[in-house]
């Protein structure tokens, strides 16, 4: 009853997130060509940035891959992958300063931060057995549906993480392009650049959390209506 319009839903979404990511990846090769004119690169971006914020205990270390950047709030290390950490470019800059905007929302407490970090080992287990629970309550829907709404639960916990994630990656965002702006680390042409590629990776995380929604819709209004 419910298996088509949701499937035409996810369809839409799935081409969306191909979108989003495809032109997210062109954004960031066109602003790789943008050299900064202050000559620094993403790693020296990022440790002053740090020290604008007087944070001292974290340290900015290099990670194989590409778009493997992130802040680890455990170890406290900003993570930069090997072509942000090196090169000195619009795109770099942005990235490294997102990045350490984490790390001054972990020194602020930032209260969004601290929740996904609260969240995050319940996460880990969720993403870890959900979908066999879920098919697994799909084909016992009839004889166990309980075992389908122990997966929707599951699969709730990965949804309220994606939601979360927004004002997280978003509030890092703005602190990245509004240090970067203040301190005058960009001209105004590398601080438009910067915005950009910054506002397209967010948009990955909108794809991601509306997809995750509209999956447990879907999930939901098949145990609903699984007497229909």
């Amino acid at each position: 009853m419910f298996s088509m319009p949701a499937m035409l839903l996810m369809g839409v979404i799935m081409l969306a997130s191909w979108a989003v990511s495809a032109r997210l990846k062109s954004k960031f090769e066109k602003y790789s060509k943008t050299q900064l004119q202050n000559g620094m690169s993403g790693a020296e971006i990022a440790t002053q940035m740090l020290a604008d914020h007087g944070i001292r205990d974290v340290r900015v270390i290099s990670t194989p891959g590409r778009l493997t950047d992130h802040y680890n709030p455990a170890d406290k290390t900003v993570n930069l992958s090997e072509a942000v950490y090196s090169q000195r470019n619009a795109a770099a800059a942005a990235v490294a300063a997102h990045e350490v905007g984490h790390a001054v929302q972990h020194a602020q407490a930032y209260s969004w931060l601290t929740m996904r970090s609260q969240l995050v080992p319940v996460v880990q287990f969720a993403s870890n057995t959900v979908q066999w629970v879920l098919l697994a309550g799909v084909l016992l829907i009839n004889t166990f549906p309980s075992l389908l709404l122990i997966g929707i639960i599951l699969f709730a916990m990965t949804t309220v993480f994606s939601v979360i994630t927004l004002p997280v990656e978003y509030d890092a965002s703005n602190r990245a392009l509004a240090w970067l702006e203040n301190k005058r680390m960009v001209t105004r042409e590398e601080h438009a650049g910067a915005k950009d590629a910054l506002s397209w990776a967010a948009r990955t995380y909108v794809v991601a959390a509306l997809g995750s929604i509209a999956t447990l819709m879907y999930y939901v209004m098949m145990y609903m209506g699984r007497r229909d």
